[in-house]
């Protein structure tokens, strides 16, 4: 999936903070809108942030911070502008820590929290891990017994995890790699380019330990482009990169209705045929029926950031709108809003460098001008940055460096 080069102590390595911003509202104006910096709880050398709506109003947010021997996975809760003290998930040196498969969080409300991460599986293989899933019920104070939700138990990868709550546990979409198992790489290849095939599974997991529900939903995907799924009524929502065997890498989605997983479908015909993985999966939002979906893609010879809309559950999508990005890189997240908009954010280069860039888009075409919310490289070790929508703000998450040292920092932006 990811060679080890890409891992690089896992942390997403930003340059540069925040433009100055000038107050203004997010509509069709060129001006941007204002960006409030906001205190993180992370400490210094912390890296992977990932944000996830409480049900009950607020955020939670995830992080990554090396210590003397591994790694220290943490949460903590944002209300308002404040912070509540950062509670550890777990401390280790068997978290399989990496640039693009970073821990995922679900809120299903209260103090109830849901985390699932990768851990090494062991043995030889040094790109063999499992993910693993736990939960809280007093906001990340105490943790319950980590579950395996896959149970192959095969030495191969499981990541690129998604969770919704639903029915007191959580529903999990992952990448799997058990075909790998009995396969053998192709001769004179890497460790990515095995004869074998990806899979997109799923399980339900309770918040004792439970499991029920596993399936597949799609026999063949790309190796190693992080899955998004969100709720959507009467089931959930998956979004992920697919793998045709001529190699198209479209984007399709699956739904999860009545207990059963519906045939993958594309979300547009982008016809992006490409020999290699590109680390770039979509992104998912959703308020009751209304869905939007952001991609990285090439289409023809451009390089592009679209977005669609749904208005069914995610059961067909409206033509893709392009955002404005000069020179996209992709790794998009998007945030669905009242008015039916969204804001997506995703990486534009810059030479060596990149710009952190948002822009309000509508199923008819853009809602205002980009604006920029920071700087950070080009390198595939800057990460993927997060945003969610809380009350009437998104909120963005991202890792800072100064002098070597990373740290992650926190702001918002107004959405009237």
């Amino acid at each position: 999936m990811i060679r080890p080069s890409n891992f690089a102590l896992g942390v997403a390595l930003w340059i540069g903070a925040l433009l100055p911003a000038v107050p203004a509202p997010l509509r069709g104006e060129t001006a941007p809108p204002t960006i409030v910096s906001l205190k993180s709880p992370a400490a210094a050398r912390s890296g992977e942030p990932c944000l996830a709506a409480a049900a009950d109003g607020g955020l939670w947010m995830s992080w990554f911070e090396k210590i003397e021997k591994g790694f220290a996975l943490r949460v903590a809760r944002l209300s308002g502008a404040s912070w509540s003290p950062p509670a550890t998930v777990a401390r280790s040196d068997s978290f399989f820590v990496n640039w693009a498969d970073f821990p995922r969080l679900a809120s299903p409300g209260g103090e109830r929290l849901a985390i699932a991460w990768p851990w090494k599986h062991g043995g030889t293989d040094p790109y063999a891990y499992d993910l693993r899933v736990a939960f809280s019920i007093d906001g990340g104070e105490t943790w319950g017994r980590p579950v395996i939700p896959h149970r192959d138990g095969t030495a191969s990868e499981h990541g690129f995890v998604s969770l919704v709550p639903r029915d007191g546990g959580v529903d999990m979409v992952w990448l799997d790699g058990r075909k790998y198992a009995a396969r053998k790489p192709k001769a004179g290849a890497g460790h990515d380019e095995h004869d074998g095939e990806m899979t997109v599974r799923a399980a339900w997991v309770g918040p004792t330990g439970s499991l029920a529900r596993e399936a597949e939903i799609d026999p063949r995907a790309c190796d190693c482009c992080n899955t998004s799924a969100v709720p959507v009524p009467g089931g959930i929502l998956v979004a992920y990169r697919d793998r045709s065997p001529r190699e198209i890498r479209d984007i399709s989605v699956a739904r999860l209705e009545a207990g059963r997983w519906s045939p993958p479908v594309a979300v547009h015909a982008d016809g992006w045929k490409t020999p290699g993985c590109p680390v770039n999966g979509p992104a998912l939002d959703a308020i009751g029926n209304r869905v939007v979906v952001a991609w990285f893609a090439m289409v023809g010879d451009t390089a592009c950031v679209q977005v669609a809309f749904s208005g069914d559950g995610g059961g067909s999508f409206g033509s893709p709108v392009r955002v404005a990005g000069s020179d996209p890189l992709g790794r998009v997240d998007v945030a669905l809003l009242e008015d039916g908009s969204a804001l997506v954010g995703w990486l534009d280069a810059q030479g060596p460098d990149a710009l952190l860039r948002a822009q309000r888009i509508t199923s008819r075409g853009p809602a205002g001008d980009p604006f920029t919310v920071g700087h950070t490289s080009a390198a595939r070790a800057s990460g993927f940055p997060r945003m969610v929508r809380d009350g009437g703000r998104v909120v963005f998450a991202w890792t800072e460096t100064d002098a070597g040292h990373a740290q992650v920092r926190v702001a918002a932006v107004s959405v009237p």
